[in-house]
């Protein structure tokens, strides 16, 4: 070979060698970086299990049985597929084919459907039928109930799925916050100004942990409150009794005799041990709305009832100092925390409390959205409860809610003149509860 061709050919060789080695170079960054990213996702995990608030993280339903399949099938992918052509595809081809087969295999534990007719056992007599209406077509194709009540006289003006409504209840989620914060305040646990160490760096006060519902924020009130002075609250504002006065097919579930095996934190934050029913967390948030007072709500069914309806007070709670310190975190959900779904205007604002868990004794998802609204001098409390899969959840609550205001804003509702009262005496319960 002549000597001045020999240089020529090593640059050719060259040339070919050099995206081998690059390619082979850059194949092993990115098997790097992804050992890096799933050893760093163990010590997060593994630091997050030691931690004290392992309790009460949001509960996940993913089965580890189909995460493993997953990863052993890529395995197979990549050990089947030469490492250039894996390089391409990776983006698209593999992370496809992945999702496709997870859809075609996920196991749901609940039993409930998220799609359902729920209106079809319904009776309308005695509604309201233009809140009725606007509730109706807020729900749309949910398997839920929506509930709303006027909070100064405890009247139901609509039951939507009125089977769901008045049935034993379901866990009431991160709805039990509304209680635990009131309960907190008032005893002296915590003052508007608390704040509780969520993290190594991180400190989170009452307004931030009501609208973005932290979980264990109210897992320490709860510690702090201990298992009695939880349920002595919890029986104050309704809870263990029917909400109804003397409405057919209520039914409720009596309060828990001792706390969850995982602890009281787990009572404060998702509301385990309890059950609550739409009647009755529309009883607790109209109780916010109106300044303290629990009525006996309400359904009359004739025109004659109706005309005669008489506001029945169960009792009064000694916490109107104390609900101005929860509204801005109520508020605040809305505007920018968890019920953001719920559309927020400043000109009529919406105080509300989403709450999304599993209920084992269903078993279903559950989406809760508890609130109310101010326009003018008129309020009205909205409760909606969703039932189902995945797809349901305390945000999705909360944008049917939003809805149902909406159109009863969009329908004039507020500009009309509220109906006049019977001159009958308001009949008190009990005298005034303190504590």
């Amino acid at each position: 070979m002549k000597a001045t061709t020999r240089p020529l050919i090593l640059v050719l060789a060259a040339l070919l060698v050099c995206p081998a080695v690059l390619l082979h170079a850059a194949t092993k960054r990115h098997h790097k970086r992804h050992r890096a990213a799933s050893g760093s996702s163990a010590k997060t995990a593994s630091a997050k299990s030691a931690a004290p608030a392992k309790t009460v993280a949001r509960k996940h339903h993913r089965s580890r049985g189909a995460s493993a399949a997953s990863a052993a099938g890529k395995a197979t992918v990549a050990a089947r597929t030469p490492t250039s052509a894996r390089l391409r595809k990776v983006s698209y081809t593999s992370s496809a084919h992945t999702r496709a087969h997870r859809r075609r295999h996920v196991y749901s534990p609940w039993t409930s459907p998220t799609f359902a007719d729920s209106t079809s056992s319904d009776s309308v007599d005695g509604e309201d039928l233009m809140v009725r209406r606007a509730a109706v077509q807020a729900l749309g194709p949910y398997n839920g109930s929506v509930v709303v009540v006027d909070p100064y006289t405890g009247r139901i003006l609509t039951m939507v799925n009125q089977k769901l409504a008045l049935s034993a209840g379901f866990e009431p989620c991160s709805t039990i916050k509304i209680v635990a914060s009131l309960a907190g305040l008032t005893e002296g646990v915590i003052d508007p100004d608390t704040s509780i160490r969520i993290a190594r760096r991180t400190t989170i006060g009452l307004t931030q942990a009501l609208a973005h519902s932290n979980n264990f924020y109210f897992a320490t009130v709860g510690s702090r409150l201990g298992f009695d002075r939880v349920t002595d609250y919890a029986r104050l504002f309704g809870m263990g009794e029917k909400a109804g006065l003397n409405i057919e097919g209520e039914q409720f579930t009596p309060l828990p005799d001792t706390p969850p095996s995982d602890g009281i934190g787990m009572m404060t934050s998702f509301g385990e041990g309890f059950y609550f029913t739409p009647l009755q967390l529309a009883a607790i948030v109209s109780t916010v709305a109106n300044g303290g007072t629990l009525y006996y709500l309400q359904y009359p069914k004739t025109p004659a009832e109706i005309a005669n309806y008489v506001p029945r007070v169960k009792r009064h709670l000694d916490i109107a100092q104390n609900i101005p310190a929860i509204l801005p975190g109520m508020m605040g959900a809305v505007e920018f925390g968890t019920a953001r779904r719920a559309q927020f205007d400043p000109d009529a604002p919406i105080f509300g409390k989403t709450g999304t868990c599993t209920d084992n004794r269903s078993p279903t998802h559950l989406g809760w959205f508890a609130s109310f609204q101010q326009i003018g001098s008129r309020k009205l409390a909205v409760v909606v409860l969703l039932t189902g899969g995945h797809a349901v959840s305390g945000p999705v609550a909360s944008g049917v809610a939003g809805s149902v205001y909406r159109n009863l804003v969009a329908e004039g509702y507020y500009a009309q003149t509220p109906a006049p009262m019977s001159p009958a005496v308001l009949v008190n319960g009990p005298a005034a509860v303190s504590r």
